[in-house]
């Protein structure tokens, strides 16, 4: 019988890999569908202009369709898995009798008793019942492989041999502490790059350039000719593919990146501010920085006045992505954050390019006074903004094609900065809408399955078999016991496909389930007021996280799961109004620990589903924080705030962490509970079965099937008991839902209602 272990243990291993391979591919098409939830929320005001919703709910519920199919697989996967661990429970009975009974009739092993049989049987399968009550586990295990495949290749990917990020975050430098010695020229001394995504395109081709301390140094050209690559490779985004990039005559990757970065102010065309305060947001220029020190670079950018003007002042939360703010008003701001550091080199990567005239022309006052007395390299669109520079770069094609003052320049005949100049003083005459040609782009963007108890075989299997031994003699024994046994494998083989198809049915109702909520919550926020997504808990993150975490706890109790409840609730009914069949007496004593295990399951439905609601709200804010960072990964590094925003990340974790220690500690004492329910109500059950059957008032045969069915319920119910803070969690995530659905918006972005227009021009 030993031969069994390992096959149950080398069928569980060959099953993790493949469920870890489903689970892996159903979390690579979810997060296809979280991605075009991302874009389109972060970006909403220019879906609603252009009219695509309908279109991106379409993309949406495409890839919802593609999460079903990977999710039903899976459920199939787990269905196998758990059959086969039902048959296995009923193949150790058939080959323990079987083989107790040859070794009885053989005459070899007469000393050998029935009890002996019934004793080896019962320990063996009860042994192999807690090998198999870790089958469950396998579940979780696998699905927590297929999810950490993405996290382990991420973290190995982040090992860069050319580019070292990582010692940004080890690195312990006070904000104080800075490179007093970069303040000489910034040289390009023939530099050669194509980015990763496209090697065989060349973005620079030798370039050589001096930025002249002290002074002002301009890059213009067309675009696509590598003024922006020369920011990138200078903030060390990347490495070139030769060539060297020099300060003071000292290769830039001499100095630590993260001083560097923090001695260098950048300001670039489309601002990036965190959904903070605007305190907050010009403090990450420079973290130790005083109140002083935040309003005097305020004023130097021309901010201050209009800051004081708002309701909450430089309290004022600026939303996602300064979204509150014009963009004017954003530009200044990310402007006194550069200017706050008092950066040795300052870069200007085309920061009016994308404002109106009026707004160009305060930030633009403000560009001119941030240049005196710094290393500064401008990159303009706008030729107007770059007259005063002290020396032009014309690019084109990643290379130097005309160089000197905006004088010298000018007076080149058929020069190519003449000809921007002219094409650029003929488009104003004809058009002076610029900013309309600036729209911003439209970006193109678990569940935990069933720890299920399998092996629900105990006492019930062996019936009265000690009576049916007591009957036969040796002779007959041998033939009775195969038949047995050969029905118990049918039994189980029957048992196994029935529990292929529970998993397979619960399996795709709850994925289509799930399908249509998240499908119909992404249509019920895009129909929200603009205003709904002003608010900080409405963010894109926030609601990326709604259709994500909410979801999968439906999912939870929707699948598999829900089976499984089901399953556990009519057979712990079951067995109870059988017991009260055979004696009403003893099954009271039964209904004791049952009424014991309802309360308790209660208690951490209720428990489970206050921790799910609480654990939201901070898993909101940090889902808010990561995908502001990771959007927004190129500020974070200009800034070198990596180590604030990981600061606040585990912040925010370490508070679900300490909310849950208590009530964790609570659902181990349930759980402990619940494994103690079942020897304890035995050992009442058998005490008071003796005294009845003392006074006659309860036959022996009686008690063996009262406790079987017993047990039997108990072990059912314990099962639902120990999914209750799951259940819990998926009340929480339905009445969020609930509530989503039920909200009317003030204004209906798909309601057709309203008068149709006609000739409208």
């Amino acid at each position: 019988m030993s031969c069994i272990i390992p096959v149950v243990v080398g069928s569980g291993l060959i099953f993790a890999k493949v469920i870890t391979k489903q689970t892996e591919e159903q979390l690579n098409s979810y997060s296809k569908a979280g991605q075009i939830a991302q874009e389109v929320f972060s970006s909403l005001r220019t879906v609603l202009s252009f009219n695509g919703s309908k279109s991106q709910q379409k993309q949406y519920e495409k890839e919802l369709k593609l999460n079903e199919r990977y999710t039903v697989r899976r459920d199939a996967a787990f269905g196998v898995f758990f059959g086969w661990l039902f048959f296995v429970n009923f193949l150790v009975y058939s080959i323990g009798f079987t083989f107790g009974s040859i070794l009885m009739s053989n005459g070899t092993h007469r000393t050998l008793t029935i009890s002996d049989i019934l004793v080896v049987v019962n320990m063996f399968a009860q042994t192999l019942g807690f090998l198999t009550a870790v089958g469950p586990f396998f579940q979780s295990i696998s699905e927590a492989q297929g999810a950490a495949v993405s996290v382990f290749r991420l973290i190995d990917e982040a090992h860069n041999e050319n580019i070292n990020e990582t010692e940004i975050l080890q690195e312990n430098i006070s904000d104080e502490k800075s490179i007093s010695n970069i303040n000489g020229d910034i040289q390009f001394d023939n530099v050669t790059f194509s980015y990763p995504s496209r090697e065989n395109a060349t973005a620079l081709n030798n370039l050589k350039f001096i930025a002249r301390a002290n002074q002002t140094t301009a890059l213009v050209g067309s675009s696509g000719c590598g003024k922006s690559t020369c920011v990138s490779l200078l903030l060390r985004y990347y490495e070139p593919s030769s060539g060297r990039i020099m300060i003071d005559g000292q290769s830039i990757t001499d100095y630590k990146i993260k001083q560097f970065r923090q001695n260098t102010g950048v300001v670039s065309q489309e601002p990036i501010l965190f959904g903070i305060s605007i305190y907050e947001n010009i403090r990450f220029g420079k973290m130790n920085a005083t109140r002083t020190e935040i309003e005097q670079a305020a004023e130097q950018a021309n901010a201050h006045n209009f800051i004081m003007k708002l309701p909450n002042k430089y309290e004022t939360l600026v939303g996602e992505r300064g979204i509150q703010l014009s963009g004017g008003e954003k530009q200044r701001i990310a402007l006194a954050r550069a200017l706050v550091k008092q950066p040795n080199i300052l870069l200007l990567d085309e920061a009016t390019s994308a404002l109106d005239n009026v707004s160009e022309r305060i930030v633009q006052e403000a560009l001119d006074r941030a240049c005196k007395n710094r290393t500064t390299i401008v990159i303009a669109h706008r030729l107007t903004t770059i007259q005063n520079a002290d020396y032009i770069y014309v690019l084109d094609k990643g290379g130097v094609i005309e160089e000197g003052t905006h004088e010298t320049l000018l007076a080149k005949e058929g020069g190519r900065y003449q000809t921007m100049v002219k094409m650029q003083q003929s488009e104003k005459t004809i058009d002076t809408q610029d900013g309309l040609m600036n729209m911003a782009k439209v970006v193109a963007e678990d569940e935990e399955q069933l720890l299920e108890r399998v092996r629900l075989l105990s006492e019930s299997e062996e019936i009265d078999i000690n009576q049916e031994f007591n009957d036969c003699k040796y002779t007959d024994i041998r033939h009775r016991v195969l038949i047995t046994s050969g029905l118990l494998i049918v039994i189980g083989a029957v048992f196994m496909i029935l529990r292929f198809f529970q998993f397979v049915t619960f399996g795709i109702a709850g994925a289509k389930l799930v399908s249509r909520i998240r499908s119909k919550a992404f249509a019920c926020f895009l129909r929200q007021e603009v205003a709904y997504f002003d608010r900080p808990e409405n963010s894109s993150g926030a609601i990326c996280n709604q259709l994500s975490s909410n979801a999968a706890a439906i999912e939870d109790m929707a699948g598999t799961r829900l089976g499984v409840i089901c399953e556990g609730l009519s057979m712990s009914a079951f067995g109870f109004l059988l017991g009260l069949f055979f004696n009403w007496q003893l099954t009271m004593i039964i209904a004791i620990p049952l009424i014991i295990l309802i309360i308790a399951s209660i208690i951490e439905i209720r428990l489970g589903s206050w921790l799910k609601a609480q654990a939201d709200l901070i898993y909101s804010q940090a889902s808010t924080l990561a995908v502001e960072v990771i959007t927004n990964m190129r500020t974070v590094k200009q800034l070198s705030i990596e180590n604030k925003v990981l600061r606040q990340y585990s912040n925010l974790l370490d508070q679900v962490l300490k909310m849950f220690w208590r009530p964790e500690a609570l659902f181990a004492t349930m759980f402990g509970l619940f494994w103690a329910l079942n020897p304890l109500t035995l050992g009442l059950l058998y005490w008071r079965a003796l005294i009845l059957v003392e006074k006659n008032e309860l036959d022996i045969s009686d008690v063996v099937m009262i406790s079987a069915f017993g047990v039997f319920s108990l072990e059912s119910l314990k099962i639902v008991g120990m999914l209750s803070e799951r259940i819990g969690a998926s009340f929480a995530a339905a009445h969020a839902f609930f509530d989503l659905f039920d909200r009317i918006p003030t204004i209906d972005n798909g309601s057709n209602k309203g008068q149709e227009l006609t000739n409208f021009s």
